[in-house]
Order: C-alpha cells, then sequence, then structure tokens
C-alpha cells in the first residue's frame, strides 16, 4: 500500500475555505461520512474565534452544524465531488486533510497506480490538482476500546460500510442509544485503528506486481 498527497485549489467556493481566509488559519477536516452528494466532518479550530457557528450556519452549502465545544464543530455540506473521487477509485482518505486559505491537501492510502491515476483525473474536474510525495506506507498498530469494538460491530451488521449504505449514521445512532455525533467519533478512532492495525500485519516484502513504486501521472 502507498501514501499519496494530492493538493486541490478548488475551482468553486466552499464555506470552509472562506473560514480559513477569513480567520488566516488552516483548519483541519476530519471525514465521517459521505452520503449521496453531501460530506460530514469535524472541523477543529481554535476555540477564541468568534461567529464561526453564525457563518456555517448562515452558508447555503450548510445542512447541519453542530457545536461539539472546544472549537469543533460538526459539519454536513454538500460536497465538492473529491471525497466520492476517492472512495471510488478504491482510496482511503487519511484523517485530517487541511484546508487553508487557496488549497487543500488529501493525504491518500491506494494500491494500484491506475487508481491514484483515476482520483487525479476526477480532481481535474473540479479544481487544478497537484500530486505530492508518493511513499510506502507505513504505521504502527493499537486495539480498539470495548466500546469502539461494539460501535463497529453493529455498523458492519446493519450494512453501514455498504455503498449505498444499508442504514443512516442517525438510524445506526439511535439503535446504539446514542448521539450521532458520539457514534461518528467511535467509528473514526475504531476506523483508524483497524486501518493501522491490517497495515502493519502486511508481509515487509509486498507482491512485486502490485507493490512497487507507482510511476507519477503527468500533471
Amino acid at each position: 500500500m502507498f501514501e499519496a498527497e494530492l493538493h486541490l485549489q478548488q475551482h468553486k467556493p466552499c464555506v470552509v475555505s472562506q473560514l480559513a481566509r477569513e480567520f488566516d488559519t488552516a483548519i483541519e477536516i476530519a471525514i465521517e461520512e459521505l452520503h449521496d452528494e453531501l460530506v460530514t466532518f469535524v472541523i477543529e479550530l481554535d476555540e477564541r474565534l468568534t461567529g464561526v457557528l453564525d457563518r456555517l450556519t448562515d452558508s447555503a452549502q450548510v445542512h447541519h452544524v453542530e457545536g461539539l465545544g472546544d472549537g469543533n464543530f460538526l459539519v454536513t455540506k454538500t460536497s465538492c465531488g473529491a471525497y466520492s473521487a476517492i472512495e471510488r477509485n478504491h482510496g482511503i482518505l487519511r484523517r485530517p486533510n487541511v484546508v487553508d486559505a487557496n488549497s487543500r491537501v488529501y493525504t491518500v492510502l491506494f494500491f494500484r497506480r491506475e487508481d491514484l491515476r483515476a482520483m487525479i483525473e476526477a480532481f481535474r474536474e473540479i479544481g487544478t490538482v497537484t500530486l505530492g510525495k508518493v511513499a510506502p506506507f507505513e504505521d504502527g498498530g493499537v486495539q480498539l476500546t470495548a466500546r469502539q469494538h461494539e460501535v463497529i460491530e453493529h455498523a458492519l451488521a446493519a450494512g453501514y460500510f455498504e455503498w449505498p449504505r444499508d442504514v443512516t449514521s442517525d438510524e445506526l445512532a439511535a439503535e446504539l442509544d446514542i448521539s450521532r455525533a458520539t457514534l461518528l467519533e467511535h467509528l473514526r478512532k475504531a476506523e483508524s485503528k483497524l486501518l493501522t492495525d491490517a497495515l502493519d500485519s502486511m508481509p515487509n516484502e509486498p507482491e512485486q506486481s502490485t507493490r512497487s513504486e507507482p510511476e507519477l501521472p503527468p500533471k
């Protein structure tokens, strides 16, 4: 498995980019869920900044926003298309990705160079894309907590990870008698740990046919 950085200058306006520009800061985004044409994520800002909730609430792009405290906000908004481009081309988006005033950086895991090229072509439909570093992915592994195991096991059995999903995050949260924000936080941490464990258990010498360093796609 390989890790690549994709740098995107999006053509159409985005409320998160506008926030980054207004407050002169880079904003970290942890993607929680992609559903239809909407994306749900958590953004983290300096808790001393004022007016963020009002700006998100007033944006026509935003369908739902919830303050989580300490400068964190759970946001559901219309997707620009980058996240679905990664998912449909068998990529795995690592958290967090970063948005600043002019561009955004996506860190993506992938196995096949043709999938990376397909992601880049899809990104070109929504903005100007530059391929950053490409390198083998290496990381250590950790174990799930009992609660994380319960949540992700229930989500898997209910079809949450199917495409399209068999159950929504709201329905899943109701079944587990927890809030949607809590559910998404458990899923985010569990997915990250499971991915790390899986990659850590892979052989050190990958097969030459599928794990050789990819050729960089043309820019």
